[in-house]
């Protein structure tokens, strides 16, 4: 596939999965085998199964959630997204318990494409600020 076809495989990706919640997406975009060296939660199990469940998490956590590319860049079979997210603390996160509170964060993610599938990805995203944001953790300065 191409570059323009890869991009546009991850600006379909974020649109359903993340704006309009269609995990099903997942199933096509996203190979069994897809190996994610930034696991997005703790526990998470390997492959496209995985994967999932921790989208599920996340919608469940911020069912309201919507996700913005920044960026979108593609340089052979490598797709480069640069993300912002925001959402309501509705579920429960990482432990967290529901807090109704409303947090912004965002993350710069690498894709490895093979046949229109993801099969390989590498993530950095600020899961401390949310932490910050939800109360759990202080802020620098911030005394508990």
């Amino acid at each position: 596939m191409s570059t323009d076809e890869n991009k546009a495989a991850e600006r379909r990706f974020y649109e359903e999965v993340w704006n309009q919640h269609d995990v099903g997406t997942v199933d096509e975009l996203v190979a069994p085998d897809v190996v994610e060296h930034n696991i997005v939660f703790p526990g998470q199990q390997p492959g496209r199964e995985g994967f999932r469940k921790s989208v599920e998490m996340a919608l469940a956590a911020f069912p309201d959630i919507a996700i913005r590319l920044d960026d979108l860049f593609a340089e052979g079979d490598k797709v480069i997204a640069r993300w912002t997210a925001e959402g309501t603390h509705l579920g429960e996160f990482m432990g967290v318990a529901p807090t109704s509170k409303r947090v912004t964060t965002s993350g710069i993610d690498i894709y490895r494409y093979e046949g229109g599938q993801r099969v390989e990805t590498w993530r950095q995203w600020d899961v401390l600020g949310i932490m910050q944001q939800l109360g759990v953790v202080p802020a620098p300065g911030e005394s508990r």
